[in-house]
């Protein structure tokens, strides 16, 4: 769990794994686009017949409630942004488990408690980090390392700003 949050915060973004309902927070775009992958395969006008709409499959009432309708009618007809800007608000009233499956394979939150979920700290049972979730690190990590080399002016002469040292 330590480990998604230094890596989101190291891209740069302040975030928090294992958010609970109540507390706002700024997810980082790689997480949605993860938590999106995982609910809908990355179709952010995914309308599959089960009720549930859009990238973040949300259903309608949670939509609604949520202050979707200022941007569509149903999740599948507003943009990615706004599907993020309403999963924001229903994170905070809900916490990730409002995406209880795929909000646990990213490590997102903890493993059900039972077999495999590892003791823990203080109690509380431990965190899995399947596949999904590397790749979800694995995504931080690299925008974290672009932005540090932008930001140190890498890229246009080659690695640290040295044109003869080109990494590749």
């Amino acid at each position: 769990m330590l480990r998604l949050g230094v890596v989101l915060v190291l891209a740069g973004v302040a975030t928090a794994p294992s958010v609970r309902a109540g507390a706002a927070t700024r997810v980082a775009d790689l997480v949605w686009d993860g938590l999106a992958r995982c609910e809908s395969g990355g179709d952010w006008r995914a309308d599959t017949g089960n009720g549930y709409y859009g990238g973040l499959q949300i259903w309608p009432p949670t939509w609604k409630d949520a202050g979707g309708l200022r941007f569509a009618d149903r999740p599948d007809c507003a943009n990615r942004r706004e599907q993020t800007t309403v999963g924001g608000e229903i994170l905070r009233r809900q916490g990730w488990e409002a995406w209880p499956d795929c909000a646990r394979e990213l490590g997102l939150i903890g493993p059900v408690p039972g077999p495999g979920g590892g003791p823990g700290v203080c109690g509380r049972p431990g965190l899995a980090w399947p596949g999904l979730a590397w790749s979800v690190l694995a995504a931080a990590a690299a925008a974290a390392a672009a932005a540090a080399a932008a930001a140190a002016g890498a890229g246009a002469g080659g690695w640290w700003g040295d044109p003869g040292r080109t990494v590749r």
